[in-house]
């Protein structure tokens, strides 16, 4: 008499949305192999766990688009268990039972315990710092708070992620010194707000001493840091970024607008004033750091005179790297209230007309670089070329230097001189320095 032969279950995690998202699912992973499970990122397995963004329309839809796709495959008997977790899922759980009911289980992003033991595994405290990454062995993003105490208008993150709360510091060396051993060398500090960090633990802004204690971790070369409000920013991390080679001089600062009026209406705690201060006051103590900015237009109520005094602050500013988004209406965000009245292919033609101005001004800040020689690590190998980061770029959406790989051989995750040879909107072309 023959037996069935029992098929051992394999997890396969897939991921949407941010950084945040990378570094939640990265932490999953690490539980269920630390209970033994078999399990993957974004490749086959029996078990589907979705990590779900919903944030604005575009990845809403991806996310909806996804969990869609994983279903039919239930259906059709190719993967046999189907759940999701995520912003979308905290979001609009009871919407999402009744429109997708053959999920097997849905969860919100606070939710890891309970999605472990519906995976039959143990939520395990010990493990501090303990998580698979999924991004190449080099780099690592680094979570050092979850949550956001900031009233945007236009964001809903504080609908699914809650409140401020900021790692302690001890937690957070123990994970880069986990990371480090591991061959990682580049840290991204990532949080929903980097400037707010330690104002519940420690009650004050504490990100310097949290980056003079990174800096003493054998094996990381390069700490970027991610995602800083502007307002009530603790200047005393540029004078870290200067004296610390470790720390990268580059700086992730959204913006959002410069309109005061836009920026009263987006609840943001600034002006333009103040905003334009700020990044002189970042230039003038560190001249060579890199600033990356994000903008968003066709906010509500924005007219023709408040775009174009953006797009002349944009030309008279030259930031090294800008993204440029266009304004989604989420509901039960304050914004939504108001009526989104620029429409859709205004929204889109100044969008295009903001990152036309910036890559006219990349082209020519690249245009500087020519001649240079900097510092590089090598990313991945893709064609002939070896592609590699400076210290003023950061992975999937900045700049990258090419080298061709028919003239030398290079290690991937390993860091090299360079000598740019040519330049482009985004990308530099080198040649490696040889000793």
């Amino acid at each position: 008499m023959r037996t069935k032969t029992l098929k051992k279950n394999k997890i396969n995690v897939v991921t949407l949305g941010c950084s945040k998202n990378v570094y939640d699912s990265e932490v999953l992973m690490g539980q269920l192999k630390a209970n033994g499970k078999d399990v993957a990122h974004e490749e086959e397995g029996n078990i589907v766990v979705i990590n779900t963004c919903g944030f604005i329309n575009n990845a809403k839809e991806e996310s909806v688009n996804t969990i869609l796709e994983y279903v039919k495959k239930k259906d059709e008997g190719d993967v046999d268990k189907v759940f999701v977790t995520g912003c979308l899922s905290e979001r609009y759980k009871p919407d999402l039972i009744k429109e997708i009911p053959n999920v097997d289980e849905y969860f919100g992003t606070t939710e890891l315990p309970g999605l472990l033991k519906a995976l039959g595994a143990d939520y395990k405290h010990e493990l501090i710092g303990e998580r698979l990454t999924t991004t190449p062995k080099n780099y690592a993003y680094l979570k050092i708070a979850e949550g956001c105490d900031r009233p945007c208008s236009f964001c809903a993150i504080p609908i699914m992620r809650g409140k401020h709360r900021s790692t302690p510091i001890e937690e957070i060396v123990i994970e880069a010194e986990k990371l480090a051993a591991n061959g990682v060398k580049e840290l991204i500090l990532i949080a929903q707000d980097l400037t707010y960090y330690g104002l519940d633990l420690y009650k004050k802004r504490n990100l310097a001493e949290l980056l003079e204690a990174l800096v003493k971790v054998e094996g990381i070369e390069w700490i970027r840091l991610h995602y800083a409000f502007p307002t009530g920013f603790p200047l005393d991390v540029l004078d870290v970024m200067k004296r610390e080679d470790k720390v990268c001089n580059y700086l992730d600062i959204p913006l959002q607008h410069i309109s005061d009026d836009i920026l009263k209406s987006m609840r943001r705690g600034t002006t333009k004033e103040k905003t334009t201060k700020l990044i002189s006051q970042f230039r003038e103590a560190v001249p060579e750091m890199t600033i990356r900015t994000t903008l968003i237009v066709g906010y509500p109520g924005e007219t023709e005179a408040h775009f174009q005094e953006l797009k002349q602050w944009v030309q008279d500013m030259r930031f090294e790297r800008l993204g440029c988004f266009t304004y989604s209406h989420e509901e039960n965000t304050h914004a939504y209230n108001l009526d989104d009245d620029v429409p859709e292919d205004v929204k889109i033609d100044r969008a295009n007309q903001i990152m036309e101005i910036q890559s006219q001004i990349s082209w020519e800040l690249n245009q500087n670089k020519i001649g240079q020689q900097l510092k590089v690590v090598i990313d991945r190998k893709e064609g002939n070329y070896f592609v590699g980061r400076t210290e003023f770029d950061s992975p999937d959406v900045d700049n990258e230097v090419l080298i061709d790989a028919t003239k030398t051989y290079l290690k991937t995750g390993e860091y090299t001189t360079v000598k740019i040879i040519e330049a482009e909107d985004f990308d530099l072309y080198a040649e490696v320095v040889t000793a």
